[in-house]
């Protein structure tokens, strides 16, 4: 037997987990990607659109992402939001495209960036641990009122607790693989 509770926590726990996982692929660790670029907000046609709804965004080396708006008129607009984005890339506007070349890491840099991955790792845990004490209360009230019974109870906080356990983890691992990627030389 499944707890309504049980399954809403799945998916949360899911939801956190993968969210930590978007963030980690912001970081760049020296490798070009366009998850570096793509939620970078751009002033098109009047309203802010994310990159990757107003452009495409490719690699075609480990050390260049290139970005080819749909509308060439859009090439001002995109070097501008790539530079007020703050992320440390100096975009180089062309013909028809724009080339972001990647700087050479320094060690410093790389260390900025494992404390960043440490710090999106811990505020992903603090979710999840968040939505076990919002579970565990939903549980307790349903033993509360009658729904369900003590063993029931108990069970289904020993469910939660594995859940939890597996979706720290899962962060867990994925911050250790950012963190080996970033010190990489």
């Amino acid at each position: 037997m499944s707890h309504p509770a049980l399954t809403d926590l799945q998916a949360k726990l899911t939801k956190t987990v993968d969210y930590t996982m978007h963030e980690f692929s912001a970081i760049h660790t020296g490798k070009a990607t366009p998850a570096m670029v793509e939620s970078v907000l751009v002033e098109a046609y009047g309203t802010m659109t994310p990159l990757k709804q107003c452009a495409a965004i490719s690699t075609p080396d480990a050390r260049l992402i290139q970005i080819q708006p749909w509308d060439i008129s859009l090439i001002k607009a995109i070097v501008k939001a790539v530079q007020t984005a703050n992320l440390g890339f100096n975009p180089i506007p062309d013909s028809k495209v724009v080339r972001i070349p990647l700087p050479e890491m320094s060690r410093e840099r790389r260390l900025e960036f494992v404390k960043t991955a440490h710090k999106l790792a811990e505020e992903g845990r603090v979710h999840v641990r968040n939505n076990r004490r919002d579970t565990m209360e939903v549980l307790k009230k349903a033993k509360k009122d009658g729904k369900i019974s003590e063993d029931d109870e108990k069970r289904l906080e020993k469910e939660v607790q594995i859940a939890t356990d597996k979706a720290i983890k899962d962060i867990n691992d994925h911050l250790a693989h950012k963190e080996k990627d970033l010190l990489a030389v």
